[in-house]
């Protein structure tokens, strides 16, 4: 069983981290870049680099700190909770964890750009409803000592303003084997992007290739074997963005427990209501276990990255049900302002319903931890 308590380097990083958010990125920065019709904001994601978070699973040889699953999961909570708009998990978890898999000039240079907060990536993998990296479709067709990307790729998210995109394409015809990743620059001939601000106010794109020119430098990893990049790659994202709904959950919970002290009803305040105590308590019981699955998926990803799945499915299949419960609670204790834009828990409720389709559903992730536990 992993240690499932934070270490003094962790828990520093968590104090320093909910320090700088609160006073840079509250929930009303996120309404701000809303209103202004912008998805990020590039002096925040500078400000996370310098503050070493872009570079929280880089090798210390490419200027990052390489801190850990862990440590990236920590950060992540930590963003949850006023829902921070930024790159982090596209760029600084995924792309991050699949260039380390690779040596070489070209992956250092990715890697420490990334560290320095210069590049941004975006992982450019679903083509349907619904996450099915084994269902890609996308043909990279062999044209002399490179390849030719044809087929179209969905919910890219961060796809709208990403500098480099990591691109998922079959390059064998038989249906279970011959995928290749591809790092390719967002504006190389062939690509378009049809950007757009999702319901939670993140960027996403469509992206269409046609006739997109790659080279073998183009290529991370081996050709015809994607997943041994990529899965890892993945997996880490999952965690994180399981450590992201888990902090969106806590923040939700802080949120409706404020209002449950304050708001009054017949002379008392509404906290006093054994009904609502009931199910606040609930509420933090879920939480707080759910945090402690996400812990776990960090550390096995530490510790044995190659046995970490049934972490990570559980992890994220837990935060994807506790956030959904968390603002449902909320909305429902808040009464009718929680459904109100002028209310935050709106952007909760938004934020908890993307992030629960990305990267795989609550049915993609209890089919993995049932398939793995041998059921």
């Amino acid at each position: 069983m992993a240690n499932l308590k934070r270490t003094e380097e962790e828990v520093m990083l968590a104090d320093a981290a909910r320090g700088f958010l609160d006073d840079a990125a509250p929930v009303s920065h996120l309404r701000k870049l809303r209103d202004a019709g912008q998805t990020y904001d590039p002096a925040l994601w500078k400000e996370m680099a310098a503050m070493g978070w872009t570079g929280i699973l880089v090798p210390e040889s490419a200027g990052g700190s390489d801190m850990g699953h862990a440590a990236a999961g920590v950060l992540a909570a930590e963003m949850g909770k006023t829902l921070v708009s930024s790159p982090f998990l596209s760029s600084a978890v995924i792309a991050a964890t699949a260039l380390r898999q690779v040596t070489g000039e070209r992956s250092a240079a990715a890697l420490a750009g990334i560290a320095a907060g210069d590049v941004t990536y975006a992982l450019a993998v679903d083509e349907g409803n619904k996450f099915a990296p084994d269902a890609t479709a996308m043909v990279a067709e062999r044209v002399g000592n490179g390849f030719r990307l044809n087929g179209n790729k969905t919910f890219v998210i961060d796809g709208g303003f990403a500098d480099r995109v990591l691109v998922l394409a079959r390059t064998d015809a038989r249906a279970d084997q011959g995928m290749t990743l591809f790092d390719l620059p967002s504006d190389r001939d062939g690509i378009t992007k049809t950007a757009q601000a999702m319901i939670d106010s993140r960027d996403s794109a469509r992206m269409g290739f046609e006739n997109v020119q790659a080279t073998g430098d183009d290529v991370v990893g081996t050709v015809d074997d994607a997943m041994s990049i990529l899965k890892p790659a993945l997996e880490a994202g999952q965690a994180a963005l399981a450590a992201e709904m888990t902090g969106l959950a806590a923040g939700a919970f802080g949120m409706t427990v404020g209002y449950l002290k304050e708001r009054k009803q017949f002379g008392v305040t509404i906290g006093n209501f054994q009904a609502l105590q009931h199910r606040a308590a609930h509420l933090w019981c879920e939480v707080e276990v759910t945090a402690s699955a996400v812990t776990n998926a960090g550390r096995a990803l530490d510790d044995d990255p190659d046995n970490a799945a049934l972490a990570v499915s559980l992890a994220k299949a837990r935060a994807t049900d506790t956030a959904k419960l968390a603002v449902i609670e909320g909305v429902q204790m808040h009464g009718g302002i929680g459904m109100t834009d002028a209310f935050d828990m709106g952007f909760y409720m938004k934020r908890a319903r993307v992030a629960a389709e990305w990267l795989g559903d609550y049915g993609y992730h209890a089919e993995q931890v049932a398939r793995l536990r041998g059921f």
